[in-house]
């Protein structure tokens, strides 16, 4: 048997061990485990390398970033942001026809940029949002389904946890990806504001409109999101500013890690001054950062397991050989590659998505030639398998965020849900076909600061 035959059958039973409900991160390290084991012929090769594996991951600088990020996020989760963010896009948007709805959009945008999590986005939007769209009448499916799909913006608007993630795994700057995540981020808000508006007009009992405000009243609502532009300034600005115009390139203030840690104290501090986070909000915050990165961290073992026998195969390789050497066009293969995202996304987290699929899919987009350097290819690919596993976010019958939604709005029939989220699944699709058809709108930006 050859090692891709090997590297196959083994993908094809972690699989189903997932399926069957084992977590990801022990399917993944068993099967490597015992894959390392059939390659090199003897247990103790796998022990060896677990004992190695382990300390050389989790020691890892690169890694320290997910706590803290995960730490910035629990701190706005508890800190009141949301509310001024909703408040803020409401009364600029309101008065239009499901201006509510598209607030939602603006305001889990807004909270994305200093929270980074999909989950945690659409959970504290959705308690913020979805009473008021509920009081102003709007349908309960385009109430629930705008939330899910706004959640979204959670992991694509930087910084990104799953983000980071995808860096390390493609051995790429962190920062290049926030740059380049930045232009299809606002591009996804805009497009799901959009969708909103065509709702609304097809369906126009959907949603009705709220009060016109001065714009006096306005601009005072802008007061209340200072917090979140001080931050996402303070992080990004801080990571990829250009501080001294005297010497050529980007001079960053401070690295990844230390820009995470810096937006994680400002978030916090801001959450303390302002009473929003007490003592008991504090320890929570701290715990559920260290339940997330324990988890994230466990996943993250197992795909290395996973991965270091497929080095040992080399499928990877042998895979990449294949498909360049068949003559198929790098747009269908890429094609067929976001399709298996989106079917995985209908059973799979983002996390383990990227986590299981990367050291696969990778070496091949890479041995393809997309009229890209190999620096920009990457970073537009990891775009691209970011939005499309942000789509399977929303994809029934798994999509995470749908079921965060339906916990928030537990009276409303999760089958409402489901339709509400059509129109902006299709929306994300058609997203996706443009930013593969232009790659610039994803590079532009990296290549203007760079």
């Amino acid at each position: 048997m050859s090692g891709l035959e090997l590297a196959i059958i083994a993908f094809l039973l972690m699989l189903l061990a997932i399926f069957l409900r084992i977590p990801i991160g022990p399917a993944m390290g068993i099967t490597g485990f015992i894959g390392t084991w059939i390659v090199l012929g003897k247990p103790v090769a796998p022990l060896a390398q677990l004992k190695t594996l382990s300390y050389e991951t989790f020691a890892s600088y690169s890694l320290s970033i997910v706590p803290l990020f995960l730490l910035m996020g629990q701190f706005a989760t508890r800190s009141g942001m949301s509310a001024a963010l909703f408040n803020a896009a409401s009364d600029w948007l309101g008065h239009r026809k499901g201006g509510v709805a598209m607030a939602a959009v603006g305001a889990c945008a807004g909270f994305g940029a200093v929270c980074g999590s999909s989950l945690a986005t659409a959970s504290t939007m959705g308690q913020v949002a979805l009473p008021e769209m509920r009081k102003r009448g709007y349908s309960d499916s385009l109430s629930t389904g705008v939330l899910a799909a706004g959640g979204t913006l959670g992991i694509l608007i930087p910084p990104s946890v799953v983000l980071v993630i995808y860096a390390i795994l493609a051995e790429q700057n962190i920062v290049k990806m926030f740059v380049g995540a930045l232009v299809p981020g606002i591009l996804a808000a805009l497009t799901y504001m959009l969708t909103v508006a065509i709702f609304v007009r097809v369906n126009p009992g959907a949603a009705s409109t709220a009060e016109r405000k001065s714009y006096g009243e306005r601009f005072r609502g802008l007061i209340g999101i200072w917090p979140v532009v001080v931050i996402f300034g303070l992080v990004m600005g801080g990571i990829a500013g250009d501080w001294d115009w005297t010497q050529p390139g980007v001079q960053a203030l401070f690295t990844p890690t230390e820009g995470a840690a810096v937006g994680a104290v400002a978030t916090g501090l801001y959450g303390i001054l302002t009473g929003s986070l007490n003592w008991r909000g504090f320890l929570d915050s701290i715990l559920q950062t260290a339940v997330s990165s324990a988890m994230i961290f466990l996943i993250i073992l197992g795909a290395e397991m996973f991965n270091s026998f497929l080095a040992f195969t080399q499928a990877p390789q042998a895979l990449t050989e294949w498909v360049t050497t068949q003559g198929f066009s790098p747009h269908l293969v890429l094609a067929l590659i976001l399709i298996c995202y989106l079917i995985f996304g209908c059973v799979m987290d983002s996390l383990s998505m990227i986590l299981l699929t990367i050291p696969i899919f990778f070496p091949i987009i890479q041995g393809l030639d997309f009229g890209l350097g190999k620096e920009d290819s990457a970073i537009w690919f990891g775009i691209l398998a970011l939005i499309v596993v942000e789509v399977g976010l929303i994809t029934p019958p798994v999509g995470m965020n749908l079921f965060i939604i339906n916990n928030v709005a537990r009276d409303i029939p999760m089958s409402k849900t489901y339709k509400g989220v059509a129109p902006f699944v299709l929306a994300d699709l058609l997203r996706v076909i443009v930013l593969v058809s232009f790659p610039g709108i994803t590079l532009w930006l990296v290549h203007l600061m760079f």
